[in-house]
């Protein structure tokens, strides 16, 4: 999605909260050599009540997996999984897309609980 795209729709109060949004650290990486686009395999650990979870994430232009290695980041957890070539994906990771539209990952500023919903 462009930086410069039109608002969304307006939706209720209601259909935000549907929406789980949670805080987990990475606790693995793996390359992503199948994906169409360069991207790397992220293992999220999201809690006790949620567990250890994968994402497929296009984030090679502005991280290396030693710069991702223990970082909080954002992921929705509710949506269903979702196949990535031979990989299924069970969250989306959730960042901004910088000027040329890579994506820059969105976190908290400080450590805080795994699994912390936003609200």
């Amino acid at each position: 999605m462009a930086a410069d795209a039109a608002p969304a729709p307006t939706i209720s109060f209601d259909d935000f909260l549907a929406v789980d949004i949670r805080v987990g650290t990475i606790v693995r990486i793996e390359a992503f050599p199948e994906a169409r686009k360069p991207a790397l395999k992220l293992f999220i650990d999201f809690g006790p009540d949620i567990g250890q979870k994968k994402s497929s994430a296009q984030v090679t232009k502005y991280y290396r997996p030693d710069t991702l290695l223990g970082r909080q980041v954002a992921a929705v957890v509710n949506f269903p999984p979702r196949q990535i070539g031979p990989f299924m994906s069970e969250v989306l990771t959730l960042g901004f897309p910088a000027s040329e539209g890579d994506v820059v990952l969105i976190g908290p500023e400080r450590k805080v609980p795994d699994g912390g919903r936003m609200f």
